[in-house]
């Protein structure tokens, strides 16, 4: 994985080189924050770039989630902005937000590592994500829901990746939440509207999106295709 991740890094860095990019920044979160070895990743990643990456705490991550995300939103504020992550899932107001340690992969690996997903298995990853989410009370606001897992799970609604301030109701992921653990890896492969290289993934996403949901008792989420890096951008302005 460190290997294929600098190969990306590498043509990163090669393109930035070619354009005369000046201002860089890279900015690691949940995987990183975990890694006991991350430094020695940052040695090799800050060659393949030309800058280091930069360690984000969770509470860093989602301010900077929530930048990107609200930035010239024509939608009535006040924000929630929910960024779920592989390894992470941020809640973020205007007034702050906090990070809880689970997200599309670690779900996965720790509960729903079965496709289909029996029934017990779907049970069990539902009933984690809400205990996780459980200091998560009802916020007022807008929803919107940055990041490949809510993406994602737009385009497999809509059969369509141009998901872009589309919204999904809390009914429409509970269905799609029941929709995927019914199907193999390779029938979610299938699906049209979406990345699928995030197959192995979508269904852990999924529960946690609609554990997010209500958690804040939303009834509905906008889809923002704006996010974390977009955040980075402007504070690089």
């Amino acid at each position: 994985a460190i290997d294929r991740t600098l190969l990306a890094l590498a043509e990163f860095g090669g393109r930035m080189e070619e354009e005369g990019v000046e201002k860089r920044r890279a900015v690691a979160t949940s995987a990183s924050r975990d890694a006991a070895n991350r430094e020695s990743f940052f040695d090799r990643a800050e060659i393949a770039l030309g800058v280091r990456p930069e360690l984000l705490t969770g509470e860093e991550e989602a301010r900077l989630a929530f930048a990107g995300a609200t930035a010239g939103l024509s939608l009535p504020p006040p924000f929630v902005v929910v960024d779920i992550g592989g390894g992470s899932t941020e809640f973020v107001t205007g007034e702050g937000g906090r990070s809880f340690d689970v997200g599309s992969v670690r779900l996965t690996e720790r509960v729903l590592g079965h496709r289909p997903a029996p029934s017990e298995e779907l049970a069990a990853g539902r009933n984690l994500v809400v205990e996780v989410f459980s200091p998560v009370g009802p916020t007022p606001g807008t929803v919107v829901g940055v990041a490949g897992t809510w993406t994602s799970l737009a385009g497999i609604q809509y059969g369509d990746p141009r998901v872009h301030m589309r919204e999904l109701t809390l009914g429409q992921v509970t269905g799609l939440v029941e929709l995927l653990a019914g199907l193999s890896v390779e029938a979610t492969v299938a699906l049209p509207g979406y990345d699928p290289a995030r197959a192995p993934v979508i269904l852990s996403g999924a529960v946690v999106a609609e554990a997010a949901l209500k958690a804040l008792s939303a009834d509905k989420v906008v889809i923002s295709l704006h996010d974390l890096l977009d955040g980075v951008i402007a504070a690089l302005l």
